[in-house]
């Protein structure tokens, strides 16, 4: 798995955990957390093909 997608997994992970604080707690703010969950699972994924595709 190259570096960069484990980062944005690890992020992506992070960020549904504090969405989840978030709305638990009632806060609206759980609306950015989700956010960028999407869009590190987003990268992850990118820099998983990319890592398939470099090394075939």
């Amino acid at each position: 798995m190259p570096r960069l997608a484990l980062y944005a997994l690890v992020v992506c992970l992070l960020a549904v955990a504090a969405a989840v604080v978030s709305f638990v707690e009632g806060s609206l703010l759980g609306i950015v957390w989700v956010l960028l969950a999407g869009l590190s699972s987003n990268m992850c994924w990118y820099y998983l093909k990319r890592g398939r595709s470099v090394t075939r």
